[in-house]
């Protein structure tokens, strides 16, 4: 059965990458991925979390927030609600694991990157698109630490993107939009990084349990997406590789 947007299983929606979309930021990002719009932001402070001070190692933490109007109707802002809800404290978090990933904090020096991912525009797989530029925006700011001398070299070694798969209509396919990841019987979201090793998968059976054949073909769908995103990246950072 086709897909509802007529893309080919393994097809990646159309994707952007637009460097330095707000003014102040050390890093800032507009990652567009079909109808998947977030805006990724990276702030430099010279500062760590209590647990890390005094221990000559850097910290990068993330936020991650979904406007009113980023989906059909709107929501009332989470700050209104009096507090974050648990689904956004998830993925904040999932947002700053991927990136202590790809990073060596020791080299960051006793300083912090804060991400803040803000969805401006939702239609499925706004936690992945978020984790895809907020490692640009990261790349951004540190190119900024360097530049001001305040680190001698590349804290990260390696990329990093993320992707959702799924089986939807009894077909594996990438990249789910809203239409597909709201009947899909599985949704799978993979962060990986440039070398092919798993950073983390989370995958649930929505209407049916998945077998390990289906497992392994979603990992490869997850792969081949992530690979081409990676590209996307590095032409949009100019085409430099991570130290």
């Amino acid at each position: 059965m086709p897909r509802p947007s007529g893309r080919r299983n393994d097809e990646l929606r159309p994707l952007s990458i637009t460097r330095h979309y707000t003014k102040h930021a050390e890093g800032s990002v507009l990652i567009s991925l079909g109808d998947t719009r977030v805006v990724c932001t990276a702030s430099v402070e010279e500062k760590v979390p209590p647990f890390l001070r005094n221990k000559k190692r850097g910290w990068v933490t993330a936020e991650y927030g979904m406007l009113p109007r980023a989906t059909g109707e709107r929501n009332n802002r989470e700050a209104a609600r009096g507090g974050q809800g648990g689904r956004t404290r998830e993925i904040q978090r999932l947002i700053g694991r991927s990136m202590r990933a790809a990073l060596d904090p020791a080299v960051l020096g006793e300083r912090s990157i804060v991400l803040d991912c803000d969805v401006i525009q939702a239609d499925g797989g706004t936690r992945t698109a978020a984790i895809s530029g907020a490692y640009v925006a990261l790349m951004d700011a540190v190119e900024w630490l360097l530049g001001q001398a305040l680190i001698a070299e590349n804290p990260v070694h390696s990329g990093l993107a993320a992707v959702s798969v799924g089986v939807f209509e009894g077909q594996v396919i990438t990249d789910l939009d809203y239409a597909e990841d709201n009947r899909a019987a599985t949704d799978m979201n993979v962060v990986m990084n440039d070398r092919g090793d798993l950073i983390e998968i989370q995958g649930t059976a929505e209407a049916a349990p998945f077998n390990r054949s289906a497992l392994n073909r979603m990992l490869d769908h997850a792969q081949a997406g992530i690979e081409q995103i990676l590209r996307a990246q590095q032409q949009a950072l100019g085409g430099g590789a991570a130290a």
